[in-house]
């Protein structure tokens, strides 16, 4: 690498002088700057690139001062290659050696010529400059302005110059903008950016916005002498900023709730006094059903003659409204002239800067708005139709009075974005509360829609679904009468929200009816409930995964209850259930300790049974946690609440139901509410009858004799000769099929029941016997006597039981 090379980096040109005045090194900078290639250069004397003579006495007074560390700059006039001369920043290092020689590292740039500004170049920089300037005196008046400031306020210059900007503008906040003024000349510290709103002259029919900067103007001296200011029209600037700021706030304000008509008058409410002095939204008729799917036309419908809509939301800045010609739920027609239906299929906003109420169009289509137009002086009018996801929802219209502004273009898209906003909220909640509407009557049409306990209870029921947001919930409640007289009672809450809780609550109330009509008692019905959760779970978790690859748990709690009003006892089970809540006659409250058992949905537990007797005219209440958890969720002061509601006396049930629910849970719940009320009841021991059978086929006439005495006695002759058969059979398969001890047992309830109890478990069977056959007709004819016939089983065995209707 030769010592040419060395400096190659320097953004300077560079060389290097030996201390003779040979040249060492040069750069490729420095062949840039003086057109010399280092060849032509290096080993030659420096003197011959100067473009002035030779100075031996200055060259060894630089030359010392570099050996002494301290380096040196200045001008220096060097010949370029082609001639010219070109004055260079020239910099001389200390001295360094190279080998035995003493050298100076040089580095140069050409020096720039400095551009000065003419008078007449300044001045008419300062007059035609796109930013309008002025300066004031102390005393705040006009000593210059340029063209720019006189145009933005219309005020010529002779008429400013010497006045004050408040006695020339007096619409363009003077007094404000003066005040700044003074803290300036009073601190000499400057203003800057202060944007205002105004009026000028220049256009004194729209309101401008103006950024302006106010800085002290000081002399020589350092003295303040007045004050500068320079102002920019930035109107498009501050309109921008606020349409978006405006549709911002509409982002929190309009919508907030899953109502219709609620996010409709929001809408309303948000635009007085922002935007419009009166605002209505009018939807169409299907848009508020909850029925159908509520839409008047999409892109691929044809357009109806005329829609057909309700005004759902207005607001004025004049108390009550006046302005309106229809109210809130009233049907109206309005479409701005000389539109037609195709404003609501287009989706164009129409703007009418300038309203004429004595036009023919409004006088003649439109007669009561004209007046009101024209009595409330409405000048300006925007009407937006409404639409969302292709589909037409109704038409709201802006209005100006009190504001003497005109809407214009600005404003039209402002109005489009506050009424395509709104108009996604409105369609959300058309939607959910279709679909919430379906639910629920979904969810009613799976409970029960009349309950009766027979004669062993007096029942009522109370049900509150969760309020909108937390969605149908899946509780479910149910009374199922039994064979002897007994009431089977159940209340149940599945796992989640919405139609698919409400199914599935369904589908679990449907099988507890199944599996109680087949007589099992409560732990083996859990049981079998436990199995059918399981199933539905899986069905739910293949579904999941194909759809989302996640599977979907669905869960539920239980519980079952049985009564007898013979023996006053009531067994019980429950499935992860809060318990039952009991009130004697001494209207005392208690939570009998029922086994908890596992939630249904889990498998592979147990569930265990419970039997507590009732004295008559007890109160056994069944609910679901929602009434007890309350706003504080402390489950353990929601049953001691519910204890102490429950013990009031003097109230009929249904009343007493009602009133529960409604001081427990004041305000509206996230999860459904079920309360389920029984007053027990016994059977007189002048209503059962009962005998011991013995095994012997001769007994047979004995206990028809028996039976058919009893049913005389209670009046029911008529049944006299059916009772005789029924017990005959019964009797006759007992002795003959099953083991004893045999027990017949009578029962006169709203029904007369005929029961035949044994030892053994094994399932009777209904058999259709051929006509050479001698027997097997037994139960078959017991079925065709009887209103309804049946089995259930038993610790001992098994029960076998008819019911006959009394006339």
């Amino acid at each position: 690498m030769g010592a040419g090379d060395l400096f190659d980096a320097s953004t300077d040109a560079t060389a290097v002088l030996a201390a003779d005045g040979v040249v060492v090194g040069w750069t490729r900078a420095a062949e840039a700057l003086l057109g010399h290639s280092a060849s032509d250069v290096v080993g030659r004397s420096a003197a011959r690139l100067l473009a002035m003579p030779e100075d031996p006495v200055r060259a060894a007074g630089i030359a010392q001062r570099c050996r002494a560390g301290m380096g040196w700059n200045g001008l220096i006039p060097v010949r370029h290659q082609d001639g010219r001369r070109i004055d260079i920043d020239l910099r001389v290092s200390a001295s360094f050696p190279i080998g035995e020689k003493e050298c100076f590292l040089l580095s140069a740039r050409e020096q720039r010529r400095q551009w000065t500004v003419g008078q007449s170049v300044l001045d008419g920089f300062l007059t035609r400059a796109p930013v309008g300037m002025a300066v004031m005196d102390l005393e705040l008046r006009y000593v210059w302005l340029n063209d720019t400031l006189e145009r933005f306020g219309g005020v010529p210059r002779e008429q400013r110059l010497g006045r004050r900007l408040s006695e020339l503008l007096p619409g363009l906040q003077a007094e404000t903008i003066e005040g700044l003024m003074r803290k300036v000349l009073a601190t000499r510290e400057p203003v800057t950016d202060h944007e205002y709103l105004g009026w000028s002259w220049a256009d004194p029919h729209r309101q401008h916005a103006y950024s302006t900067s106010f800085f002290p103007l000081v002399d020589g001296a350092d003295t303040v002498a007045g004050v500068c200011y320079m102002v920019q029209d930035v109107t498009e600037r501050w309109t921008a900023r606020k349409l978006l700021s405006l549709v911002n706030e509409a982002g929190t304000s309009v919508g907030r709730t899953l109502d219709v008509m609620r996010t409709a008058q929001e809408l309303a409410d948000f635009a007085v006094p922002r935007f419009a002095d009166f605002v209505v939204v009018d939807l169409l008729e299907h848009v508020l059903s909850t029925e159908g799917h509520g839409a008047w036309l999409s892109d691929a419908g044809p357009a109806p003659a005329r829609p057909t809509m309700r005004r759902a939301g207005m607001q004025s800045a004049r108390a009550g409204c006046p302005e309106a010609v229809a109210q809130i739920g009233d049907e109206v027609d309005f479409l701005p002239p000389v539109s037609d239906v195709n404003l609501l299929i287009s989706g164009d906003p129409v703007l009418i800067a300038v309203l004429d109420p004595s036009d023919d169009t409004w006088a003649t289509e439109q007669p009561v708005r004209a007046a009101r137009i024209r009595e409330f002086g409405l000048h300006s009018l925007i009407s937006v139709p409404m639409r969302a996801r292709n589909t037409v929802l109704g038409l709201t219209t802006f209005a100006r009075s009190l504001n003497p502004v005109s809407f214009g273009p600005d404003d039209v898209l402002l109005a489009h974005e506050l009424v395509a906003r709104a108009a996604v909220c409105v369609d959300n909640a058309r939607r959910y509360t279709r679909e919430h509407t379906a639910a629920v009557t979904l969810q009613r049409s799976l409970l029960p829609h009349a309950l009766t306990g027979g004669t062993a209870l007096e029942v009522a029921s109370s049900y509150l679904p969760a309020d909108a947001t937390g969605g149908v919930g899946g509780d479910w409640f149910d009374v199922i009468p039994l064979s002897g007289a007994r009431v089977g009672l159940v209340v149940g809450d599945v796992v989640g929200h919405g139609i698919s809780a409400a199914a599935s609550m369904g589908r679990l109330r449907t099988a507890v009816q199944t599996l109680a009509d087949l007589e099992m008692p409560p732990d083996d019905l859990l049981a079998h409930l436990d199995d059918l959760v399981l199933r539905l779970s899986d069905e739910e978790s293949d579904r999941g995964a194909a759809a989302t690859s996640t599977a979907t748990f669905i869960g539920a709690t239980c519980l079952y209850a049985v009564y007898d009003p013979v023996t006053r006892r009531c067994t019980m089970a429950r499935a992860g259930h809060p318990p039952p809540v009991v009130v004697g006659p001494d209207g005392y409250a208690r939570f009998p300790e029922i086994p908890a058992g596992p939630p249904l949905g889990l498998g592979g537990m147990a569930f265990e049974v419970a039997e507590i007797e009732l004295a008559e005219n007890s109160l056994i209440g069944l609910y679901t946690d929602g009434l007890i958890e309350g706003i504080d969720h402390d489950v353990e002061t929601g049953m001691s609440r519910l204890g102490e509601v429950l013990t009031r006396t003097g109230t009929d049930l249904a009343t007493l139901c009602t009133s529960a629910v409604e001081q427990l849970v004041p305000v509206p719940q996230p999860d459904d509410i079920a309360l389920l009320l029984a007053r027990t009841h016994a059977l007189r021991a002048d209503q059962v009858a009962s005998w011991d059978v013995p095994a012997d086929p001769a007994a047979v006439a004995h206990a028809r004799a028996e039976a058919t005495r009893q049913v005389v006695d209670w009046g029911l002759g008529e049944l006299t000769m059916t009772t005789e058969l029924i017990v005959s059979e019964l009797v006759t398969n007992a002795i003959r099929y099953a083991e004893p001890p045999i027990r017949l047992r009578l029962l006169r309830d709203t029904r007369l029941t005929c029961e035949v109890a044994d030892a053994s478990s094994t399932a009777p069977r209904l058999r259709h016997a051929r006509s050479t056959d001698e027997g097997g007709r037994g139960l078959f004819l017991v079925a065709q006597l009887s209103h309804r016939w049946g089995a259930r089983y038993t610790a001992e065995g098994k029960i076998i039981w008819a019911e006959q209707e009394i006339p």
